[in-house]
């Protein structure tokens, strides 16, 4: 019997069966089929000749035989074209009918905060959209994840053991306390009961509570006080300048951005302020104009401007400003052609109005169609999904978004948590924005800033969609699409060669699953990929695209970023994104071995003479890493090694410890700069390409929201994780790193490109296996040399032939946008375009109203 969560290929699923539902009662005649297609390859009907591909028949023998033709179509076509199987994705079977790691449901959202706001509770909150900065309100509700030890004894035991008990972490932003701050608590069990408690979530931070001063984002109009006295005096003066102005009219043609990160240590809340046109890509488009405010504190009366910088000129306050502007004593900058607010229409997606249609791209492209059926399994209750022997259980939440969780290949647990943990963007440049901008973007929520796929172009026009719902201060929000799972030809075999003998000559199709998501953090999009290969491999890659955070491009900025228009530059940065893996190799009992490739010169008695009395030559060297504070890891120079965990108690057929290695993938790097104040201990992790601690309840994530605007003293400090402690067989987590050093180029303009701006690792088996699972796909072909010069090739394709039918139509394209309901749990009226523009993007895109 196999093992729990590995499911054998069913040898009567309907839905895989192939081609039923044929097009007419009618048979056609098989040479006039025969014709047709004939036809189809002189004239290279697209529409139709994309109907004939490769597909299992479970009819066929699993071993046949056939002869190679010369030429034409493959022998054994059906009689009668047919319509293709359903695109539904079959149903899977959980290992455990409950995902323990599922994100709260509204409804659970609405109880629990209904719960909080008893008056038994004695809380005293505000409902969090109606509150202000000095009210006591629900900042977010999430779900707690169980503790490791309770879900596996639950996901290996289902029939026996109950399912852990479910807890939310609830974030309140205590305002109107004497000394404002911010506490996380854990609540539960859920759903709400008799025995419901809340206690402090302390145990998983290095600091009590978070200062008010590192708040989270509570209002999309926060700076609005501040700024409304500050620019409406300066209208006059911005219009002459630099031909825009924010009086705090739907007319505006200048909004604002600030920077982070806010704080030190919480006791203050100040950021830089850049003024950007109000056009399509503001982004791009900066005036050179920057204002330094504190808005410290709860009362807005008391916040104030501290500095303003025109042109690299330093003004104490607005009135400094104007008189310098008045006795013309003001260096103004040059009027230059992209300052003209008619000409921005180079920073948007629209097509150039000059481009020439390239030769056939007037015609559609290829695209996939699963010609027998969709071959991945979701159940969508547990958000479960099942391929080629893997199983896994997907979670989402508000901070980083989309996490896989007891992933299961071959009924064998490989990784228990796979999740992102953090993004970093870290900036230089020769202006009051760039050099000061160190963002950590899991503050603003990466998983609230999940957007809903483009059918067709973000994904397959056959993949399969699945919702994730995120909770904010205001209610909760629903994107049907912000998970998209589908399989693809890799366009590579996996493995194959070219033979003479028996048995040699053959390839194996490179199918993969892909399980992506897509976040939109302000002006960078975020791509999500989650990559299963059929020998066992992971790959994790993250692709960014979206707009660049321009600045003003003058020659007092070279070095620091490339012009991309007159007035506008890319600005050098690094991003880095790191993960959480926690692998369990054949057990939870791991180590941390690194193997290592050297130079040597040795001498051997039966050298010749011919070549002398050395040989120089490399080896391989393997050494277990036994303490975590040696485990903060680069990798080595030429990547002449690599790392990877293992347990030295489970050993392959040969002798060899059982493991899986973590192979850089593109783009391997660490951040750059070390020892900048503005990330001088929130994000640690970001100095290394991976590092491995011992596994522990209170260590759940390398960073936390709250570490923004924290970096002298955060809420997670990451090396505090490594204290010494011995890894040698032990539960081990892995922490990686993925980015690219981003020198823009003007090619980034309008926007980033995906197919460079990508990074990755992979997570492959490492004499896991006695030899490569991949060789049981049947999805293979052997060849046989003829016996006879002249004859054809023969070759066994596993009962896997070709097969022909008629796709579905692509349905009409239809983007429907969010679904967001209220703090009663109902939903909520539907939205302006400007409305939705405000809640995404938040710091980066702040306009003025009065």
């Amino acid at each position: 019997m196999a093992p729990v969560g590995y499911e054998a290929l069913p040898k009567s699923d309907r839905e895989l069966e192939g081609l039923t539902e044929p097009v007419s009662g009618h048979s056609r005649p098989a040479r006039s089929r025969r014709l047709v297609f004939s036809l189809i390859a002189l004239l290279g009907v697209v529409g139709l000749a994309a109907c004939y591909s490769y597909a299992p028949s479970l009819h066929a023998n699993y071993a046949s035989e056939r002869v190679l033709p010369s030429s034409g179509l493959a022998n054994g076509a059906d009689d009668g074209l047919q319509k293709c199987p359903s695109g539904l994705a079959p149903p899977a079977t959980p290992p455990a009918k409950v995902n323990p790691f599922a994100s709260l449901t509204i409804a659970e959202t609405v109880s629990i905060a209904d719960w909080l706001r008893a008056p038994a509770r004695g809380l005293n909150l505000t409902r969090g959209d109606e509150a202000v900065l000095s009210d006591d309100f629900i900042y977010h509700i999430d779900a707690f994840r169980p503790a490791k030890k309770d879900a596996v004894a639950y996901l290996d035991n289902p029939d026996t053991v109950n399912p852990p008990e479910k807890f939310a972490r609830v974030t309140i932003h205590h305002g109107a306390a004497s000394e404002p701050y911010v506490m996380d608590y854990l609540v539960g069990p859920l759903p709400v009961s008799e025995k419901t408690t809340m206690r402090e979530l302390t145990e998983i931070y290095h600091r009590d509570s978070v200062p008010y001063n590192a708040r989270g984002f509570t209002s999309l109009a926060e700076l609005t006080p501040l700024l409304t006295r500050i620019m409406p005096p300066l209208a006059d003066a911005t219009e002459d300048l630099f031909g825009g102005s924010a009086r705090g009219l739907p007319n505006d043609t200048l909004v604002a951005a600030i920077m982070a990160p806010l704080s030190f240590d919480g006791s203050f809340r100040r950021g830089w302020v850049s003024w950007r046109r109000n056009t399509p890509g503001p982004w791009l488009h900066p005036v050179n104009f920057f204002q330094y405010v504190d808005f410290s504190g709860t009362d807005p009366s008391q916040w104030k401007l501290l500095k303003l910088v025109y042109n690299h000129q330093v003004f104490n306050s607005s009135e400094a400003f104007m008189e310098a502007y008045r006795d013309g004593t003001l260096k103004r900058l040059p009027q230059r052609p992209d300052q003209d607010p008619a000409q921005g229409g180079w920073s948007t997606r629209k097509r150039p109005s000059t481009s020439s249609v390239r030769d056939l791209d007037h015609l559609p492209g290829p695209r996939s169609v699963s010609f027998a059926g969709l071959r991945f399994r979701v159940d969508r209750a547990t958000q479960y999904v099942s391929w080629m022997g893997w199983g896994m259980y997907l979670g989402f939440d508000r901070d980083m978004g989309l996490s896989l969780w007891d992933l299961r290949f071959k009924g064998e647990r490989i990784i228990y948590e796979l999740a992102p943990q953090e993004a970093i963007a870290q900036y230089a440049g020769n202006d009051p924005m760039q050099t000061t901008t160190a963002w950590l973007d899991r503050f603003f929520g990466m998983g609230s800033a999940v957007r809903d796929m483009i059918p067709g172009y973000d994904c397959p026009h056959e993949a399969v969609y699945l919702p994730a719902t995120t909770h904010n201060f205001e209610g909760s929000v629903v994107r049907s699409r912000a998970i998209c799972i589908f399989e693809h030809d890799a366009a590579r075999p996996i493995t194959r060669h070219t033979g003479y003998s028996e048995g040699e000559f053959g390839a194996t199709r490179g199918y993969q699953l892909v399980i992506r998501s897509v976040s939109t953090v302000g002006n960078y999009d975020y791509l999500f990929d989650y990559i299963f290969q059929i020998d066992g491999t992971i790959e994790v890659r993250l692709s960014a695209s979206g707009y660049l955070q321009g600045g003003y491009w003058e020659p007092a900025q070279e070095g620091y970023g490339t012009a991309i228009r007159e007035t506008t530059m890319g600005s050098l940065h690094d991003h880095v994104i790191n993960y959480k893996v926690d692998l369990d190799v054949a057990g939870t009992e791991n180590s941390l071995l690194f193997t290592s490739t050297a130079q040597e010169t040795i001498t051997q008695p039966w050298f010749e003479d011919d070549w002398g009395s050395e040989v120089i030559q490399q080896k391989i060297s393997k050494k277990y890493i036994e303490t975590e504070d040696n485990a903060l890891l680069k990798f080595p120079p030429n990547l002449q090694g690599g790392y990877s965990l293992v347990n030295k108690d489970a050993k392959n057929a040969w002798g060899i410890p059982r493991g899986y290695a973590i192979h850089p993938g593109y783009s391997p790097i660490h951040n750059t700069v070390v020892g900048s104040k503005r990330l001088l201990n929130n994000a640690n992790w970001a100095r290394y390409n991976l590092a491995v601690s011992k596994r522990k309840e209170t260590e759940p994530s390398s960073s936390c929201q709250w570490n923004l605007n924290l970096p002298g003293e955060p809420m997670v400090d990451f090396h505090k994780f490594f204290d010494g402690e011995n890894i040698t067989q032990e539960d081990l987590v892995a922490w990686i790193n993925v980015g690219m050093h981003h020198l823009p180029q003007a090619e980034d303009s309008p926007n980033t490109r995906t197919n460079l701006a990508a990074s990755s690792f992979f997570l492959t088996p490492l004499n896991y296996f006695d030899e490569d699972v991949s060789m049981e796909s049947i999805n293979s072909i052997l060849l046989s040399a003829p016996e006879k010069p002249g004859q054809p090739w023969t070759f066994d394709d596993y009962g896997v032939g070709p097969a022909n039918c008629i796709p579905d139509a692509v349905p009409p394209f239809e983007y429907t946008g969010v679904q967001t309901y209220g703090l009663d749990g109902k939903p909520a009226p539907f939205t302006t375009a400007e409305e939705m523009r405000k809640s995404a993007e938040l710091y980066h895109r702040i306009k003025l109203e009065l």
